[in-house]
């Protein structure tokens, strides 16, 4: 694997390698141990979810307060995602800053995203399947978010905003300059 850092800390893109024939493609998804030595974290992951949407969904920006905070690992099994992380992280030189990267079935890319970040992501194909691994347990009581569209991030989601499909609480969260951050540095 190899693991790209980006320009904030604590996001890191992770490229596996992929031994293809004939047959289709074989790859290690997750190692603890590689992932351990090549990013000097060491992650336990209790949890995995996964979910189907349509072009134009957007979800997010989600982040689960303390205690409950949760670092992910996505990817995608099937379609295309850009998938975004908001450094939220108060004291944080990015804070307020963001990283996009496109997910897809072609390039097998995975995003890892340490607690302290707002993440969303919106669907750039007819249908993607959208795998998470986390760190900590969903806890309902601890959800947080920011609003998508929220003008001092100018998130570009890929999407036009006309065929942008949110559910009923993501079309109703706070701006980013009207939100009070559970995390610092």
């Amino acid at each position: 694997m190899e693991v790209i850092k980006t320009e904030i800390d604590g996001l890191y893109i992770i490229e596996p390698r992929i031994f293809g024939d004939s047959r289709g493609y074989f790859f290690e998804s997750y190692n603890a141990q590689e992932f351990a030595e090549k990013t000097g974290l060491k992650v336990d992951f209790v949890q995995d979810n996964e979910s189907l949407s349509r072009y134009g969904v957007l979800r997010g920006l989600h982040f689960q307060k303390p205690p409950f905070a949760q670092s992910k690992l996505v990817r995608v099994i099937k379609g295309k995602v850009l998938d975004v992380a908001v450094d939220i992280r108060q004291g944080s030189p990015t804070y307020g800053k963001y990283v996009s990267v496109e997910l897809s079935e072609e390039n097998h890319r995975q995003f890892f995203i340490s607690k302290g970040f707002a993440h969303g992501f919106s669907v750039l194909s007819d249908e993607v399947i959208f795998q998470y691994k986390c760190d900590n347990f969903y806890a309902p009581q601890s959800e947080g978010a920011i609003a998508w569209n929220d003008e001092d991030l100018a998130i570009d989601w890929k999407v036009p905003a006309d065929k942008v499909l949110l559910s009923e609480k993501d079309s109703h969260h706070p701006s980013f300059r009207d939100f009070q951050s559970p995390f610092s540095i």
